[in-house]
């Protein structure tokens, strides 16, 4: 049983040092990120809007074609705009095509005219601080973005629960360790019914 302790006191340890270590960017990232998401007012004034306008040739969008060229229409709009945000929304009825691009603080969104391949887009950047509160959120950043997130977070559990595990094998730490356990989660429990 002592050789058993043993053994898991050594992998809590090894596996809370090491993957401390490389996590660490992702946590401190995420800290700083926590931080600047609960103070919206920081991103005020960090916003930029421009309207832009153009043409298309009118073969690509015609209403009296069977098909909209929508893979040279994008390009076309990417390359004139430097817009390098991902397409997410292209959309073509009757009389207009309405095409959008987003990314981490970034958007682009406009029409067609598929009468005269007129276009009008407006293209919003938030700025640095709206830019890493959506990477922290996830918002717009495509799915691999979205799995990094997933496993930083899975790392952090990791950590967190080898941290609270060694607890358990320092005597002269334990009390005091168990003491600071339930104290935080109290006040993590009191702000919360008394505050929120």
């Amino acid at each position: 049983m002592e050789n058993f302790r043993r053994g898991v006191a050594t992998w809590t340890r090894w596996l809370h040092i090491y993957l401390s270590m490389f996590s660490f960017a992702a946590l401190l990232f995420f800290a700083v990120t926590g931080i600047t998401l609960n103070h919206t007012g920081w991103t005020d004034g960090q916003q930029k809007t421009e309207q832009v306008k153009g043409i298309v040739p009118i073969s690509w969008v015609h209403p009296d074609s069977m098909r909209v060229n929508e893979l040279r229409v994008v390009e076309h709009l990417r390359n004139a705009h430097q817009i390098k945000a991902p397409l997410t929304d292209f959309v073509t009825d009757r009389t207009e095509c309405s095409v959008s691009f987003k990314g981490p603080a970034y958007s682009a969104d406009g029409f067609v005219d598929r009468s005269t391949g007129q276009y009008q887009f407006t293209i919003t950047k938030s700025g640095f601080i709206a830019m890493i509160n959506d990477l922290h959120k996830g918002r717009d950043t495509g799915r691999a973005w979205v799995r990094l997130v997933d496993v930083c977070a899975a790392l952090m559990i990791l950590v967190s629960l080898t941290g609270f595990i060694m607890i358990f094998f320092l005597k002269k730490r334990l009390f005091s360790g168990l003491i600071l356990f339930v104290a935080g989660v109290l006040m993590i429990l009191f702000v919360y019914y008394l505050f929120v």
